[in-house]
């Protein structure tokens, strides 16, 4: 009995031997390329955490400098941040932070290439959006009217379509286009969330163009008529 269980080990055995000689090399090198693998990922995730740090530390030395309103600490923090970090949020928060100072001290071109960075350079479509917001209210401060809408048609983030409709509005106004600008202010007041405080003002701005919205007009009546009385 001993000995047929040592033959049967023997064969066992062989079988592996075999196996192994046929195998060995392939198992060993998709093994070392799974560990290398596991490590490259786990070097991944601490690079991102030491850039997310380190791009971190220079928002804050941004926003400082923000706050101070020292615009020349501003443009050159960003200046690092975007070099050093230009794919960390913190980059794209940066730059339009750094642009709000540069517009804020009269900087208008420093402003606009800032804000051209953001749009272009932007991982997230929202700053992308908020960035081209912005620097179409510079391009039409500038009297750039067809470049400000060009940067209209490129805000594409789901949730801004009021405020772009709103900007666009400004941009057709200041073009003599009266027609065109109620059509998009109101478009931006059914758009935008009625909670919003910011509504009242583009209502006004339908108002004075002879265009109430509707339905504002409406819950007018009732109250002019409870006046009357």
């Amino acid at each position: 009995m001993a000995t047929h269980l040592d033959l049967q080990e023997q064969e066992q055995l062989d079988a592996v031997k075999q196996f192994w000689k046929r195998n060995g090399n392939l198992i060993t090198w998709l093994l070392i390329a799974a560990l290398v693998a596991y490590s490259g990922w786990t070097g991944w995730k601490w690079w991102q955490r030491e850039q997310a740090t380190q791009a971190g530390a220079m928002f804050d030395e941004l926003d400082k400098a923000a706050q101070a309103a020292d615009v020349d600490k501003a443009t050159r923090v960003f200046g690092d941040l975007k070099s050093r970090y230009p794919k960390t949020a913190f980059a794209q928060q940066g730059g339009l932070l750094s642009a709000k100072v540069q517009a804020e001290k009269g900087q208008a071109d420093a402003a606009q290439a800032t804000l051209e960075w953001v749009a272009a350079n932007a991982t997230e479509v929202e700053y992308q959006t908020i960035a081209r917001l912005r620097l179409a209210g510079l391009l039409l401060d500038s009297k750039k009217y067809d470049e400000a809408l060009k940067q209209l048609d490129a805000a594409t983030a789901a949730g801004f379509e009021a405020l772009v409709a709103d900007r666009r509005g400004d941009v057709l106004m200041a073009q003599s286009k009266a027609d065109d600008a109620k059509a998009s202010y109101n478009k931006a007041w059914q758009t935008m969330d009625p909670t919003i405080e910011y509504r009242r003002l583009i209502e006004a701005k339908l108002a004075s163009l002879g265009a109430a919205p509707l339905t504002a007009v409406a819950a007018d009546v009732p109250a002019q008529a409870g006046a009357g009385k």
